[in-house]
């Protein structure tokens, strides 16, 4: 079996009502999707990046990949970073661009075996993931009526937890709105904060300790991504559990906070952090220093089936007879957000129940994409062969 081609999709959606967080707003939802052929047929299907991730995949690793067995997936992973690395480019778009190659080859490997990622990864620990809503955005005149009608629809669709955005408003805006959602949705709902690294650590440790009262579980991204002293000031300096690690790739980048403890939580993005191959290693770094992996989630049904395989195999941590989702099991994000992208693209409409999704069974990623939906969808379109 041989790479016969490599193509590329960069795809867009407009959106009815905008949202926004603490780095901006958007009226629409998009990404990068790569599709690789082999010479007997099989199709893998791969998600990370944009436009410059798009250019790295056919100016870089094209011609290194066509030709060669898609199933030698370690090789392929290391052929690619090594033609990054000279240049200290395996991060940000570099990292997508592997991301989006090696879910695609993880993808033909099962396709090819009859088998599913989380079967070729050693096999499921748990038959189903535990899920948290990710909503509660800002919008426009919502605040407090659309606010608290959207958290009460997750408490009503069976979520156990949900998370909301800080760091777009006013410290006292902020703490104003987090504190009403907590009093609509109850104490028994697990509740976190999302600030994308909009603050300085001591305007994070001021908000953190408003927000200590308000049973919060975790306060993501407080700080820039890879201010490793920053994480360890707010981790000491307010009571909330600190989490983050979203945008950082591979694991050199995340060694240190790893390392270093400056995060409770760590939340590796598949589509980023250099695939299902490098998640896994940064997983087992995080689980053998006791912290917490649950993943980052943002994007098309590829991703979200290559993030519930890879949290299917996650060992608890740390290990107990009966692990708890939020306590030792890893819960994954499950974006709530308007997107028709993820809900129109692939066979298999991700559901949850009770505040769970079942496990993809079928080979490969267990889905099967809608080319019509994709070329509707797309507005950019490259090949190599």
């Amino acid at each position: 079996m041989k790479i016969e081609n490599i193509e590329t999709f960069i795809i867009e959606s407009p959106i009815d009502e905008p949202f926004g967080w603490s780095m901006g707003w958007t009226n629409r939802r998009g990404g990068l999707v790569t599709k690789i052929t082999t010479d007997d047929g099989i199709v893998g299907w791969g998600e990370g990046g944009g436009h410059p991730s798009a250019s790295v995949i056919h100016d870089y690793f094209s011609h290194a990949l066509i030709g060669e067995d898609p199933r030698n997936i370690n090789k392929l992973w290391h052929k690619m970073f090594y033609m990054l690395h000279n240049n200290n480019a395996t991060g940000g778009f570099g990292g997508d661009a592997i991301s989006n190659i090696d879910i695609a080859l993880w993808d033909i490997a099962g396709k090819a075996s009859g088998r599913s990622i989380s079967e070729l990864l050693g096999g499921s620990v748990r038959d189903k993931v535990s899920v948290y809503a990710t909503g509660l955005y800002y919008r426009e005149d919502e605040f407090p009526t659309k606010l608290i009608a959207e958290a009460e629809s997750y408490v009503e669709a069976g979520y156990k937890g949900m998370k909301t955005k800080v760091g777009g408003l006013s410290v006292p805006d902020d703490v104003k709105r987090v504190k009403a959602i907590r009093d609509a949705i109850g104490d028994d709902i697990y509740l976190m904060v999302d600030a994308n690294k909009a603050y300085n650590a001591y305007t994070a440790i001021d908000i953190g300790n408003r927000l200590a009262d308000l049973n919060i579980h975790w306060f993501e991204e407080p700080v820039l991504a890879n201010d490793v002293e920053a994480y360890l000031e707010v981790k000491a300096g307010q009571p909330i559990p600190v989490a983050g690690g979203e945008v950082l790739r591979g694991r050199f980048e995340n060694r240190d906070v790893l390392a270093r403890r400056a995060l409770d939580i760590i939340q590796p993005d598949v589509n980023l952090v250099g695939g299902i191959s490098e998640f896994r290693n940064i997983a087992t770094m995080a689980n053998a220093m006791g912290i917490q992996v649950n993943p980052h989630l943002w994007g098309s049904p590829i991703m979200i089936s290559a993030t519930i395989s890879l949290t299917s195999t996650l060992a608890p941590c740390p290990y107990s007879h009966t692990p708890r989702p939020y306590e030792q099991e890893p819960v994954m994000e499950f974006d709530q957000t308007p997107n028709p992208i993820r809900n129109e693209l692939a066979s298999e409409a991700f559901e949850q129940r009770g505040g769970f999704v079942e496990v993809p069974k079928g080979p490969g990623l267990g889905i099967e994409i809608d080319e019509s939906v994709l070329k509707r969808f797309c507005v950019r379109h490259c090949t190599s062969k």
